[in-house]
């Protein structure tokens, strides 16, 4: 489990009990009204996390806008781009059997979760931030008078941490999960009158952080 700032530092994928029991530095874990309430040092760290229904209850982290960051502006857009490239990333990913279950009905629902994980990212690591600008500058190529919905990618990065081999004991067998819920959204929103682009879910992007080794 990272405990320091260490531009050294690449990732870590941590159990959300594990993280939750003995919370990294610069976050702290406090008992209120049946619910887990996180707090966490924002001025070194990102939290993309909604709050969530853990097996032992209610988690909500204080602060964190959720999976779904929004802009309004090249101020808000900067100071977040600053703050991605310099700080460590923090999003909640679930563990499931299989993506999704077909019904009767052909309405599609995502399996139960068997299990949530924290996936830290280190901004500030050199190809983190590398990978982070590019895909910022690839998508957002301005952010003047035009409204952008940029999913930031984990997946590749995460399947890279934890291998081919990675398994979860379920009821006493291993099991080999499908991960979901491996990203996090930048959404800039514009004021733009005629923005046509993002009315007909035209300026929807996406860009990858990879993984680089242990």
């Amino acid at each position: 489990m990272p405990q320091n700032n260490s531009s050294q530092f690449v990732m870590d994928v941590i159990e959300v009990e594990t993280f939750l029991n003995a919370p990294p530095q610069g976050f702290s874990v406090e008992h209120c009204a049946g619910r887990r309430v996180v707090k966490w040092d924002q001025e070194n760290s990102c939290v993309f996390i909604d709050e969530f229904q853990s097996s032992k209850g209610k988690v909500v982290f204080c602060n964190s806008p959720g999976r779904k960051v929004t802009v309004r502006n090249l101020g808000e857009y900067t100071c977040l781009r600053r703050r991605l490239t310099s700080r460590r990333i923090y999003v909640l990913v679930s563990a499931c059997t299989h993506t999704t279950t077909k019904f009767k009905d052909n309405k599609y629902i995502n399996d139960p979760a068997l299990g949530y994980y924290v996936v830290v990212i280190n901004g500030n690591h050199p190809m983190i931030r590398w990978e982070t600008e590019r895909g910022l500058d690839m998508t957002i190529s301005s952010v003047a008078g035009e409204s952008y919905t940029v999913d930031v990618d984990l997946s590749t990065a995460l399947h890279g941490w934890v291998g081919e081999n990675f398994q979860i004991l379920v009821d006493g067998e291993k099991v080999k999960p499908s991960w979901r819920d491996m990203h996090f959204t930048i959404k800039y929103h514009s004021d733009a009158l005629f923005d046509f682009a993002y009315w007909f879910g035209f300026s929807k992007r996406q860009f990858k952080i990879t993984y680089h080794g242990r």
